[in-house]
Protein backbone atom coordinates (compact mmCIF):
# COMPACT_ATOMS: atom_id res chain seq x y z
CA UNK A 1 0.00 0.00 0.00
CA UNK A 2 0.71 3.49 -0.31
CA UNK A 3 2.28 6.05 2.24
CA UNK A 4 -0.28 8.39 2.18
CA UNK A 5 -3.11 7.58 4.97
CA UNK A 6 -2.74 4.22 5.36
CA UNK A 7 -0.48 3.00 8.52
CA UNK A 8 2.15 0.05 7.70
CA UNK A 9 3.13 -2.45 9.69
CA UNK A 10 6.42 -0.53 10.85
CA UNK A 11 4.76 2.85 11.78
CA UNK A 12 2.31 4.28 13.38
CA UNK A 13 -0.28 7.23 12.62
CA UNK A 14 2.00 9.71 15.27
CA UNK A 15 5.02 8.52 13.21
CA UNK A 16 3.37 9.06 9.91
CA UNK A 17 2.47 12.57 11.27
CA UNK A 18 6.29 13.45 12.29
CA UNK A 19 7.43 12.14 9.12
CA UNK A 20 4.86 14.61 7.29
CA UNK A 21 6.53 17.35 9.53
CA UNK A 22 9.58 16.76 8.94
CA UNK A 23 9.34 17.28 5.29
CA UNK A 24 7.70 20.20 5.47
CA UNK A 25 10.02 22.08 7.57
CA UNK A 26 12.68 23.00 4.80
CA UNK A 27 9.75 24.78 2.43
CA UNK A 28 8.05 25.80 5.20
CA UNK A 29 11.59 27.79 6.63
CA UNK A 30 12.43 28.44 2.63
CA UNK A 31 8.70 30.52 2.09
CA UNK A 32 9.37 32.23 5.31
CA UNK A 33 13.00 33.57 3.89
CA UNK A 34 11.30 34.27 0.74
CA UNK A 35 8.26 36.34 2.22
CA UNK A 36 11.04 37.92 4.92
CA UNK A 37 12.87 39.18 1.92
CA UNK A 38 9.98 40.04 -0.24
CA UNK A 39 8.40 42.21 2.43
CA UNK A 40 11.49 44.30 3.00
CA UNK A 41 11.86 44.90 -0.46
CA UNK A 42 8.62 46.62 -0.38
CA UNK A 43 8.28 47.93 2.92
CA UNK A 44 12.20 48.23 4.02
CA UNK A 45 14.16 51.08 4.45
CA UNK A 46 15.61 51.10 0.95
CA UNK A 47 12.36 49.22 -0.35
CA UNK A 48 10.33 50.14 -3.04
CA UNK A 49 7.70 52.24 -1.23
CA UNK A 50 10.23 54.30 0.55
CA UNK A 51 12.21 55.07 -3.45
CA UNK A 52 8.69 56.42 -4.25
CA UNK A 53 8.93 58.93 -0.74
CA UNK A 54 12.35 59.65 -2.18
CA UNK A 55 11.47 60.64 -5.59
CA UNK A 56 8.65 62.70 -4.15
CA UNK A 57 10.77 64.36 -1.63
CA UNK A 58 13.63 65.01 -4.34
CA UNK A 59 10.88 66.57 -6.35
CA UNK A 60 9.54 68.82 -4.10
CA UNK A 61 13.53 70.09 -3.02
CA UNK A 62 13.99 70.89 -6.41
CA UNK A 63 11.36 72.86 -6.78
CA UNK A 64 12.34 74.56 -3.49
CA UNK A 65 15.73 75.21 -4.91
CA UNK A 66 14.77 76.84 -8.27
CA UNK A 67 12.48 79.17 -5.87
CA UNK A 68 15.28 80.25 -3.82
CA UNK A 69 17.30 80.98 -7.09
CA UNK A 70 14.77 83.11 -8.58
CA UNK A 71 14.12 84.71 -5.47
CA UNK A 72 18.18 84.74 -5.26
CA UNK A 73 18.28 86.61 -8.87
CA UNK A 74 15.79 88.96 -7.94
CA UNK A 75 17.45 89.99 -5.34
CA UNK A 76 20.85 90.91 -6.78
CA UNK A 77 18.86 92.37 -9.69
CA UNK A 78 18.02 94.56 -7.05
CA UNK A 79 21.32 95.13 -5.65
CA UNK A 80 22.86 96.10 -9.03
CA UNK A 81 20.72 98.81 -9.42
CA UNK A 82 21.92 100.43 -6.10
CA UNK A 83 25.54 99.84 -6.36
CA UNK A 84 27.68 103.13 -6.66
CA UNK A 85 29.11 102.92 -10.08
CA UNK A 86 25.56 102.90 -11.66
CA UNK A 87 22.90 103.96 -9.54
CA UNK A 88 19.42 103.52 -10.30
CA UNK A 89 17.54 106.44 -8.99
CA UNK A 90 14.27 105.03 -9.57
CA UNK A 91 15.22 102.50 -7.31
CA UNK A 92 16.39 104.61 -4.75
CA UNK A 93 13.99 106.78 -4.82
CA UNK A 94 11.18 103.97 -4.09
CA UNK A 95 13.57 102.58 -0.84
CA UNK A 96 14.31 105.39 0.62
CA UNK A 97 10.47 106.08 0.78
CA UNK A 98 10.26 102.53 1.88
CA UNK A 99 11.99 103.22 4.77
CA UNK A 100 11.18 106.29 5.67
CA UNK A 101 7.55 105.90 5.44
CA UNK A 102 6.76 108.66 3.49
CA UNK A 103 4.94 109.72 -0.30
CA UNK A 104 4.76 112.57 -1.85
CA UNK A 105 1.73 114.91 -1.48
CA UNK A 106 0.04 113.61 -5.16
CA UNK A 107 0.83 110.08 -4.80
CA UNK A 108 -1.27 106.96 -3.56
CA UNK A 109 -0.67 104.34 -1.07
CA UNK A 110 -1.46 100.89 -2.52
CA UNK A 111 -0.74 98.26 0.45
CA UNK A 112 -0.10 94.60 -0.93
CA UNK A 113 -0.19 91.60 1.24
CA UNK A 114 2.80 89.16 2.91
CA UNK A 115 1.86 87.15 -0.16
CA UNK A 116 2.43 89.61 -2.59
CA UNK A 117 5.56 91.19 -1.71
CA UNK A 118 7.40 93.64 -4.11
CA UNK A 119 10.48 92.26 -2.97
Amino acid sequence: MGDDFAVNERGSVRGWIARRLRDAVLPLLFLGCCGYFVWHAIHGERGLLARDDRAERITMALAERDRAQAELAAMERRVQGLRGDRLDRDQLEERARQLLNMIGRDEMVMPYGPERRLF
